[in-house]
């Protein structure tokens, strides 16, 4: 009979638990501001586009409903990020807008390594959605540089 509380190979190599509590609580953080950035960046596009940006056209984009929708425009307002008129457009403060070009930025350096190594336009443009809120910004610079290199 095998003794249940003998240590495998795996627990010995565990890393420590302060470390990775700190990834997952990075990784946590991420979660919590993905959605807020998604939001701000296509409100951003629909009124550059459209000029202006509407619940509706915001839950056909995202593919959610329209409660779904007016619950993050709320979250948002509360953060301060988005200001709204009872039947009106949704709007961006200036930290929204900030928050959208910093978003945009982050998805356009993801976008560009993953097309550098190779990965095909459709898949680096899926890909780089979830990577962009995740990526740290010493990984962020890197993929920068790689791409810079590349072209030389």
């Amino acid at each position: 009979m095998k003794n249940k509380h003998k240590k495998s190979s795996t627990t010995q190599k565990m890393m420590d638990p302060n470390r990775q509590a700190a990834q997952f609580e990075r990784v946590r953080t991420a979660q919590q501001t993905e959605k807020a950035e998604d939001y701000v960046e296509m409100i951003d596009d629909l009124i550059k586009v459209y000029g202006e940006a509407r619940v509706v056209e915001l839950a056909r984009r995202f593919g959610v409903s329209h409660a779904t929708v007016y619950k993050v425009i709320k979250r948002l307002q509360r953060d301060g990020l988005v200001h709204t008129r009872p039947y009106r457009s949704i709007f961006l403060t200036p930290e929204g807008h900030k928050l959208a070009d910093a978003s945009r930025a982050r998805h356009q350096i993801v976008l560009n390594f993953l097309r550098a190594i190779g990965i095909s336009k459709q898949t680096a443009e899926q890909d780089a959605e979830g990577i962009e809120h995740y990526a740290s910004d010493e990984t962020l610079t890197a993929f920068s540089q790689f791409v810079v290199q590349s072209k030389k």
